[in-house]
């Protein structure tokens, strides 16, 4: 119960890179069956057997409780190998995300309830910490889109308080052995509530730097769409334009073509006009020419 989800997967043929970061391609190529995967599948086989072995001969019995006390131990060590494993040599898998905090959180409250059902431990303390996994699992839901909660000091802290103090009810102590498991049990359950709210803080400041990115995000993406389409709007405009422009220099050059053909019409017209007005000087030699003749014959 690391608070890190640990999933494995093997086989990849890849070199394993000790400490490298996991990609989309190691998660892809890894294989189901591996070690990590292979201890969190354990760890499940396991809760059933420790709830077995801890009710056996009627939940009293020393000697099946040493052996619920071993499953239990095996369940625990394996949670700490599995997740290191599957994060040092990229053995994750979706599988792994899913199977390891359910695994871890299985043996953890198998062993609060059933110590709650035999009157070991009280019903408050089973309550406060399961409420607390089953919460912070929730929120991590809650901003998974956004970013992950990583695990801290405190939650690791937390976790092995919880190992401790519930392996310590497993086992049938008395004396100074039973006072020490019930304040091991009190510093586990600050340790969950104290570490619990930190989770809340962390998540509820993830989320609101998540939601102020994507409105950033969304706010740039709007703007650029703005310019672009300002852009492809401008172009049109400018388009649209030259070719008004070139119809309208076409029309004119027509009409001043036309304009030119009136005007040598008109030109005509004078030349005609002229004509006439030396037909009109031809006719007035002609009458002076017939007046002078008849006067000489009048003579």
């Amino acid at each position: 119960m690391t608070g890190v989800p640990a999933s494995a997967a093997g086989g990849s043929g890849a070199k394993p890179v000790r400490g490298g970061k996991l990609g989309t391609a190691a998660v892809n190529q890894a294989s189901l069956w591996n070690i990590a995967n292979i201890l969190t599948m354990v760890r499940l086989l396991l809760v059933p057997g420790f709830v077995l072995l801890l009710f056996h001969n009627g939940g009293y019995d020393p000697a099946w409780r040493s052996f619920a006390w071993a499953a239990f131990a095996i369940a625990m060590i394996t949670d700490l190998f599995d997740g290191h494993l599957a994060r040092t040599y990229n053995l994750v898998t979706d599988f792994g995300k899913i199977a390891d905090p359910i695994a871890d959180k299985a043996i953890m409250g198998a062993a609060l309830v059933s110590l709650s059902v035999l009157g070991d431990l009280p019903w408050w303390i089973t309550g406060v910490i399961i409420a607390r996994e089953l919460g912070i699992t929730l929120m991590r839901f809650w901003v998974i889109r956004h970013a992950v909660i990583p695990a801290s000091r405190g939650g690791k802290l937390k976790t092995l308080a919880q190992g401790t103090a519930v392996g310590m009810y497993v086992l049938a102590l008395t004396g100074p052995l039973a006072t020490l498991r019930f304040w091991m049990m009190m510093v586990a359950v600050v340790l969950t509530v104290v570490t619990g709210l930190d989770y809340v803080r962390q998540a509820v400041v993830l989320r609101r730097k998540g939601v102020a990115a994507e409105r950033v995000a969304a706010a740039e993406r709007a703007a650029e769409a703005t310019e672009e389409a300002l852009q492809a709007a401008a172009g049109t405009t400018v388009g649209g334009t030259v070719g008004a422009g070139s119809t309208a220099g076409a029309v004119a050059g027509a009409t001043d073509v036309r304009g030119g053909g009136t005007d040598v019409r008109g030109g005509g017209t004078d030349v005609r006009g002229g004509g006439t007005d030396v037909r009109g000087g031809v006719t007035d030699v002609r009458g002076t020419a017939e007046a002078r003749d008849a006067a000489e014959a009048e003579r």
